[in-house]
């Protein structure tokens, strides 16, 4: 315990100094002083100021549910018991902290209406001063480890609790370390939209509703019998329950929690539900289909989906998976039965906030709404939100579920109404699909421009891989030289890019020492991702599932794809067509003509791309300068080697051809290894880079990149073909080459083609395809022969008895003649 005061009074000395020098780092994280540094950089610098980890805090967890609820420690700060904590959230959201037994403080993350990091203050004044400064990521529900939330056994039930079939006890667990209490409540909060749909009046609101249970042992289960609400609650149809320590008043803000996903609340709407379940849901869904006739059009703005699976996984800087349903999980997909795969395009529309979905089968063919209840659907709001977040229809997850999502239960699945919803949420096919370009550094370096120019260059600096004035996109790439021991090798490495979007965070990824991991750098402080994947930051976001595997994605639709191989880093760039023409860098003027991609930054040609020398001086071109740099320059070998130094080393001349030698003892190796159109960079890395390990990484990267382009080849779709009516199709593919056959029903007869092939040009092969009925043809054409022919024989009918009567007249005069 002593040891422990003495730290304080030490700390407490030592800011008080500090402060008297103005040197603090009270109010000032994030500065650089001449003596020491309140910046991030500064423990890696070993300048920090006395008192930088007491201001200028972490936290463990940093991360947790939009909901809040979850308890977190403010690493290395000194509290006392006498501290009263307070934690302030986004500068407007407070929650009350505490102290506990071994003096750290602790904060209880609130419910927002945002993810993504979020500014953190903390007060042990009761909120008089806030001096302690900090950040909080608050994740996506569907995007947070299952693990910490409450879960609700058999979702399905409950959210069909009440149709046919569908009743009895429903079940949730937790993990009772959640919540630190020996009872809990067990309560209900309901989530709704007001105000006028795209008004400033609008808003979302999460809302206590009714506690289950009370003071109920903290055992980590608990079981019911639902029954309709009461007092008006059953008019809230979507909500999520909430775990609580019993010492809290009911429905309290901001404690300690658990909370279980956000679902459709079937199992506790009123009585008239359950007593017929599809008569309330269609109510419901015409309700809806009034609604979305009053609201704006939005799916002119969305992007089109890709055209086939290969396409949607490739295209990484506009899509991405979508948890629902995840090939590489499973395939459990809820929503989209029949589908394997979504994606989801990654930004919101510009002025809806308007998200994409699509969907593809076991063969790669996009599922349409047009032939499938699991098709691809479009969204009014995006599920993950879009900044500003806050207010609808930008609140990540909900807006999804007022709009999108109990629409859905409405017209499919408590009802079979579906062509209402499908009606305003019809697939989009890829017709307007372009997918995008990609270029790649691997290797020693070797490059790859978006038009497919291949070359070397392995200068030693800092260098500009992409630029677009345009866009207000830049890229940023570091070599270094290839690090063995007891040589000198005279060839280069890229370890580290950097990045930014107009006024976008700057991302910047690095291997780590050893180079055995990356390094993901925002603003020049590493961010963590042992406990999240994918962080929403301004103006760009960063996925990275594994220390080995980094992608950005930016606004524009431009993503940047890291990945670590045999210790060296794979950069993969793909921009979209709205960049074409727009480009300048190490990977070239992405413009579809070869012959003039490389392009030094004077504007002059390269002329021979043959030339290595020629490609060295157009590398050496493109070194930045100290005020274009990304980069962080976190150590004194940086500092002495890139940010003190010329950004490229005229004094580091590589080698620019592969030596051959029989002699070699790598020359087997590099004959086993290095094959096909590879073989030239893989042979240079195996001789020069006198590493096999490397050769065969730059093997793997150079086809994987062959296979990237080969997966983003533009694809010819006629679009969706319609059955004839009183007739049906078989075939739900629409791409080149697919055939679909076209049938009619029985007494029908088919005019037109029975087979049509999507052709080259876009268009169906045939004429179109209807189904008549046989009989009506038939008996007319019969009737009218008949007809025709009975009218012939009446005529000739009567002509003949008019010449037998003739002639009798004839004769009987002449008889009366022969008489007289």
């Amino acid at each position: 315990m002593m040891e422990k005061f003495t730290t304080v009074i030490f700390v407490l000395l030592v800011s008080s100094i500090c402060s008297t020098l103005g040197q603090t780092c009270e109010g000032n994280c994030g500065k650089k002083f001449d003596s020491c540094s309140c910046h991030s950089t500064c423990t890696s610098l070993k300048n920090c100021c006395a008192d930088h980890k007491e201001y200028c805090v972490e936290i463990f967890p940093y991360s947790g549910s939009i909901f809040g609820g979850t308890d977190f420690v403010i690493l290395d700060a000194s509290f006392n018991k006498s501290s009263h904590i307070v934690c302030r959230f986004n500068n407007n959201t407070n929650t009350v902290g505490y102290v506990d037994e071994n003096s750290q403080g602790h904060c209880i993350s609130p419910l927002l209406y945002q993810t993504g990091w979020v500014p953190l203050h903390v007060s042990s004044d009761n909120g008089t001063t806030f001096s302690r400064v900090g950040a909080w990521l608050s994740v996506h529900t569907g995007k947070f480890d299952s693990r910490l939330k409450a879960i609700i056994v058999n979702s399905t039930k409950w959210q069909y609790y009440g149709t046919p079939n569908v009743g009895g006890n429903l079940l949730m667990i937790w993990n009772t370390s959640l919540v630190r209490a020996e009872k809990v409540n067990i309560e209900l909060w309901g989530y709704r939209e007001t105000g006028e749909a795209y008004s400033n009046n609008w808003h979302g609101e999460w809302k206590y509703l009714y506690s289950l249970a009370k003071d109920q042992p903290n055992h980590g289960s608990f079981s019911f019998l639902p029954k309709p609400a009461e007092n008006g609650f059953s008019s809230w149809e979507l909500g999520a329950l909430r775990v609580s320590p019993s010492t809290y008043p009911d429905g309290m803000w901001n404690v300690e929690a658990a909370w279980t996903e956000d679902h459709a609340l079937a199992w506790h709407l009123e009585q008239k539900f359950r007593d017929n379940s599809a008569v309330w849901a269609l109510d419901k869904c015409l309700a809806w289909d009034q609604l979305e006739n009053q609201l704006p059009n939005f799916l002119s703005e969305i992007i089109d989906c890709p055209c086939t699976l290969a396409q949607a996984r490739a295209d990484t800087g506009r899509f991405h998976t979508d948890y629902g349903c995840d090939i590489e999980k499973g395939s459990v997909c809820t929503y989209h039965p029949g589908s394997v795969h979504c994606v989801r395009a990654i930004q919101a529309s510009p002025q809806y906030a308007a998200g994409q979905q699509c969907c593809y089968d076991s063969t790669g063919v996009q599922v349409l709404t047009a032939d499938s209840i699991g098709g691809s659907t479009p969204d009014r709001a995006h599920d993950w939100g879009s900044p500003p977040y806050r207010k609808p229809p930008r609140i990540p997850g909900e807006s999804h579920w007022v709009y999108d999502v109990l629409s859905f239960y409405y017209c499919c699945l408590w009802s079979d109404n579906c062509h209402y919803y499908f009606k305003h949420r019809p697939s989009s096919d890829c017709r307007r699909y372009q997918p995008p370009s990609s270029a790649v550094v691997f290797g020693d370096p070797h490059f790859i421009t978006f038009d497919g120019v291949k070359y070397s260059f392995n200068g030693k600096g800092e260098y500009t891989l992409v630029t677009s004035v345009d866009k207000q996109l830049t890229i940023q790439g570091r070599t270094e030289p290839v690090a063995t021991e007891g040589a000198t090798i005279r060839a280069t490495v890229l370890t580290a890019v950097a990045m930014r979007e107009m006024t976008s965070d700057v991302i910047e990824v690095r291997l780590v020492s050893g180079h055995n991991g990356l390094e993901v750098l925002q603003n020049q402080k590493t961010l963590s991702f042992t406990e999240q994947s994918w962080m929403d930051l301004d103006g760009v976001f960063v996925f990275s599932p594994t220390p080995t595997n980094v992608t950005v994605m930016f606004p524009s639709g431009a993503g940047v794809e890291v990945r670590l191989r045999e210790g060296t880093m794979t950069t993969t760039v793909l921009l979209p067509e709205e960049f074409k023409a727009a480009t300048l860098g190490l990977l070239g003027n992405m413009d579809g003509d070869a012959k003039d991609d490389l392009v030094l930054s004077n504007n002059q040609f390269v002329q021979n791309h043959s030339d290595p020398e020629e490609l060295f001086d157009f590398g050496a071109s493109w070194a930045i300068s100290n005020e274009s740099a990304l980069f962080t320059y976190d150590s004194e070998y940086l500092l002495d080697t890139y940010y003190f130094a010329p950004r490229h080393d005229h004094t580091f001349i590589p080698v620019f051809s592969v030596p051959e030698s029989t002699d070699d003892p790598l020359a087997n190796e590099a004959s086993e290894i290095c094959s096909g159109e590879s073989s030239q960079f893989c042979r240079y890395d195996i001789l020069v880079g006198r590493s096999p390990r490397l050769g065969n990484a730059t093997r793997q990267s150079y086809q994987s990149h062959i296979s990237l382009v080969e997966d983003l080849k533009p694809v010819i779709s006629c679009g969706w073909l319609s059955p004839p009516s009183n007739g049906k199709k078989e075939g739900t593919a629409y791409l080149q080459g697919a055939k679909v056959q076209l049938s009619c029903d029985d007494s029908f007869t088919l005019k037109g083609s029975a087979v049509r092939t999507c052709q080259e040009d876009g268009r169906w092969s045939g004429e179109d395809t209807t189904c008549v009925t046989p009989s009506n043809l038939t008996g007319i054409v019969a009737g009218s022969v008949i007809g025709a022919l009975a009218l012939i024989v009446i005529i000739t009918t009567i002509v003949l008895n008019l010449r037998k009567q003739k002639r009798k007249a004839a004769e009987s005069e002449e008889v009366t003649s022969e008489k007289f």
